[in-house]
């Protein structure tokens, strides 16, 4: 198989690393990223700004049909628009990881961002990162990975990355909120953030970007030699 058209699903739970690791491979092996978190932080947003509980489920879904939400990629990047405005990294909030979290239980809110999802991931040659892509989005990958890390390790990653970005926050709360999150994550009857049968499990605990990216990209180039 060409390598170049091998559709790899990375899941795992918050701060693993997910997106930057993805990032990297994509751009190493020349295959489109999409970050499905993004889309379910920017539905997040949405609600949050219109003022509606994490917790208002019935609320949420009355939102539902007036979000606009759009994927696009300028300069090789993905941009997030929501009603045709870009969200930044407005969505990269503790409070949006939350609501992030709250609505993806919400099998309406799956539903609504399901399609756009399995059209980006139909046309091949891809690599998409959430917590639902090998079980529920593309549970026919040619790779599935699920990548995760101690808790205490996602949270200093999350940290260090807020505090980059300039963002006012403590490593309590960030790990408040992930421990949170994770306990929503794997405990939500629709589509919970649980390795596929056949994922390869990768702890990378130790492990820097391009150690991570080069462990994800081997077992690429196995899969695709294998199905040659």
């Amino acid at each position: 198989m060409d390598i170049k058209k091998i559709r790899i699903a990375l899941d795992g739970p918050s701060g693993a690393g997910k997106s930057t690791v993805a990032k990297a491979i994509a751009a190493r092996m020349g295959i489109v990223y999409v970050d499905t978190g993004a889309l379910y932080r920017t539905v997040g947003l949405w609600v949050m700004q219109n003022g509606v509980a994490s917790d208002d489920v019935q609320g949420i879904i009355a939102l539902l049909p007036s979000v606009e939400i759009e994927l696009l990629y300028r300069d090789g990047e993905q941009v997030v628009l929501l009603h045709g405005e870009p969200v930044g990294n407005k969505i990269r909030t503790p409070e949006a990881s939350m609501y992030a979290s709250a609505v993806s239980k919400i099998p309406e809110v799956r539903e609504k961002l399901l399609g756009l999802q399995k059209d980006l991931a139909a046309k091949g040659g891809v690599i998409m990162d959430g917590r639902d892509i090998g079980t529920v989005i593309i549970p026919d990958a040619e790779l599935k990975v699920f990548m995760t890390a101690t808790l205490a390790e996602r949270a200093r990653r999350r940290y260090k990355e807020l505090c980059e970005k300039d963002m006012e926050t403590t490593y309590e709360e960030v790990l408040a909120d992930m421990e949170a999150r994770d306990k929503n994550d794997r405990e939500r009857e629709s589509a919970p953030c649980v390795p596929a049968e056949d994922a390869v499990q990768f702890v990378n605990d130790g492990y820097n970007v391009e150690e991570s990216a080069e462990y994800i990209i081997a077992l690429a180039e196995k899969k695709a030699a294998e199905l040659q």
